[in-house]
């Protein structure tokens, strides 16, 4: 069993029914973490990741809430502060993403991507942090992605979302570093997931990573916790990069 070194703190996982999202809710409940899990679409598998939370000693609630939409953030985030007493540990991990032409795409498809990663996020953090500053501790750990840092075809929409969630955890974790809250993002970079059709396939590896093979869910996850550790307050406003050495950029 891992060290139950988050036990008494209560994590709420965006996007936690499946791949990544569902990697680290399970990752953190082994360290101890009550566990909310995040879904839009697919409640029948967040409930199934519930279970697995509960089968392995863990708390865990399923909330069904659409984060672009602020009042179902707030009643979400109500309703883990009535079951678990707190929520200190955010995980901004829900996105979208998709494959279209930049000169067909069209500005509702444009911003419905950024809505998820960037205003979800501004919800997601201005329900959570007074809980967070209350307590004097915190962590908020978002999900980046590589293709923004080294360009990526037909996804123009998507890397605007990930440039902007990275000015917002920067700006975060400066405005709040003084009251024990640290924000960083885990930036993952070619992992083995189930993909939905609409994600289009990864693209071809003409350049293998130094390390010769794709990444695990499970490497993310194991990323989060170290950022999520009360022994980790000293690292704050950082990009961790988790790609086999595909991208060696700063």
């Amino acid at each position: 069993m891992a060290e139950q070194s988050l036990a008494g703190h209560t994590a709420l996982v965006t996007g936690g029914s499946r791949n990544i999202g569902r990697a680290i809710a399970l990752t953190l409940a082994d360290a101890g973490a009550n566990i909310i899990i995040n879904t839009l679409q697919d409640k029948a598998a967040a409930d199934a990741v519930a279970t697995e939370v509960r089968d392995r000693g863990g708390n865990a609630i399923v909330a069904v809430a659409d984060i672009v939409n602020r009042e179902q953030v707030f009643e979400m985030v109500e309703a883990g502060k009535r079951e678990f007493g707190n929520i200190d540990i955010m995980i901004a991990n829900a996105s979208a993403r998709g494959l279209v032409d930049f000169l067909d795409m069209d500005h509702e498809t444009f911003r419905g991507v950024i809505d998820i990663s960037l205003d979800g996020t501004f919800h997601l953090a201005q329900a959570t942090l007074p809980m967070m500053i209350e307590a004097g501790w915190g962590r908020i750990v978002t999900l980046g992605g590589i293709s923004w840092h080294v360009g990526l075809n037909r996804r123009a929409h998507n890397l605007s979302a990930k440039a902007g969630l990275t000015g917002l955890t920067r700006a975060l974790a400066v405005e709040f570093g003084d009251r024990g809250i640290t924000v960083n993002m885990v930036s993952p970079g070619m992992i083995e997931t189930v993909r939905p059709a609409s994600a289009g396939a990864l693209p071809p590896r003409a350049v293998e990573p130094p390390v010769g093979r794709l990444g695990s869910v499970d490497e993310i996850a194991s990323s989060v916790r170290y950022l999520c550790d009360p022994a980790q307050g000293y690292v704050t406003g950082q990009i961790i990069h988790v790609n086999g050495g595909f991208f060696l950029g700063t």
